[in-house]
């Protein structure tokens, strides 16, 4: 009996688990998947919370739901990867061995890794939104505040979906509105970034969106401290950016499984082939989505297209043919404008995003890099793709190499 381990049960692990529970033979594969929660979360849908347009029913569901029937199913921390050796050590230290390993263990946020972030101050006049506990704070908060400086930052990238803090930005913006406030609240994004985004093009198109709604930028803003009693987030070059309200997307790393696996880079993120997807020092070990330390944006989108490429390089891996399948870093991502509308890009590592209809040239129904309704109702329509059809590993209508089709070239 062959012996598959995939590492993490959430949207990467899960779309694997499905896709390859559907061709390994069971006589002949025996397939494991190790997370420490029995709790799924739709981390996209984190973003509507504060802003009261979802709750806990429309992000959490059991992990279980999703799972195929033949998985063997342990709940556990990790404790580390012996990969010397090919086997998982958990919590409890009992051993869980593997012929194919596939490391899906995403990525946290880590607020302790900046000075002052992390104190009696979070959860009141600090925020995140990136977990289920900081969105529904956040909620409550805006639900009774009345106006002030709301500063954004992002203390470093690379970050979990890269949009996702403009799109605060512009939600906040639309909300605030809608009270009646927007006139007594200061908008800001403080960003490590030279502009809104990381692609010219699109940044751009954003930084112009982020002017027309008079949210103000301070780009190049590398966070070295917090400076709680002035209410000062202060760059390493010391520029001062004052807050009443800080939301705040902290550092990113991978799982500290990894570091203590000696598999990962300074933010545990694991080394791994950008095209095949296999990790860089051992090649019975695959790597997927958040957990990687690809070029690529760190988004659901992402992890889906990767794992068309992973399902395909993993067959040819285990029946000795040269893997012939390679990511071309393809993402795919609508982006909240407010007011009912939403943007949509196309991109890859090559590609930035350009203006156009997807996914049929001419007719959409998408707009690229323009602000629609239609993309608004994409956006919302996804959390049904994401439950019904993306993480139970079934075929979506979109290719996982990035086409050129529909753009318009710059």
């Amino acid at each position: 009996m062959r012996k598959l381990v995939i590492l993490g049960g959430g949207t990467a692990g899960t779309m694997m688990l499905n896709k390859l529970s559907r061709v390994l033979n069971e006589d002949q594969w025996q397939i494991t998947v190790i997370d420490d929660s029995e709790t799924h979360f739709y981390q996209p849908g984190f973003l509507f919370i504060p802003f009261g347009m979802y709750g806990q029913k429309d992000v959490v569901k059991p992990r279980r739901e999703f799972f195929p029937m033949r998985a063997n199913v342990v709940i556990s921390g990790i404790d580390r990867i012996d990969a010397d050796h090919k086997r998982v050590i958990l919590d409890d230290k009992s051993v869980v061995d593997y012929d194919y390993l596939i490391i899906a263990t995403g990525a946290k946020i880590r607020p302790d890794q900046t000075e002052g972030l992390l104190d009696d101050e979070w959860g009141k006049s600090k925020f995140d939104f990136y977990t289920l506990e900081g969105a529904q704070r956040l909620h409550q908060f805006f639900e009774s505040w009345h106006g002030g400086r709301l500063v954004l930052n992002m203390t470093e990238m690379p970050i979990k979906c890269p949009v996702a803090p403009l799109e605060f930005l512009f939600l906040a913006d639309s909300y605030f509105t809608a009270r009646g406030i927007r006139d007594k609240v200061e908008l800001r994004l403080a960003t490590p970034l030279s502009g809104a985004f990381t692609k010219p093009k699109a940044t751009e198109i954003l930084g112009g969106l982020l002017e027309h709604k008079n949210i103000k930028v301070t780009p190049d803003f590398g966070i070295a401290r917090v400076d709680n009693e002035r209410k000062m987030i202060v760059s390493y070059d010391d520029v001062e950016v004052p807050y009443d309200v800080l939301v705040s997307i902290p550092t990113n790393m991978g799982d500290e499984c990894i570091a203590r696996s000696g598999l990962g880079d300074e933010l545990n993120y694991v080394p791994t082939d950008k095209e095949t997807l296999v990790s860089e020092a051992h090649d019975d070990i695959f790597v997927i989505g958040d957990a990687g330390n690809l070029p690529s944006s760190k988004a659901g989108s992402v992890a889906h297209f990767q794992s068309e490429i992973l399902f395909k390089n993993f067959l040819d891996r285990i029946e000795g043919r040269p893997m012939h399948s390679s990511f071309d870093g393809h993402a795919n991502c609508f982006i909240e404008s407010g007011f009912g509308k939403a943007l949509l890009i196309d991109f890859n590592y090559d590609v930035e995003p350009l203006p156009g209809k997807f996914p049929f040239p001419g007719i959409g129904p998408f707009s690229l890099l323009h602000e629609t309704r239609m993309n608004h109702y994409g956006k919302l329509a996804f959390r049904w793709m994401y439950w019904n059809v993306l993480i139970r590993g079934a075929e979506l209508p979109i290719d996982s190499k990035m086409s050129m089709a529909g753009k318009v070239a710059a």
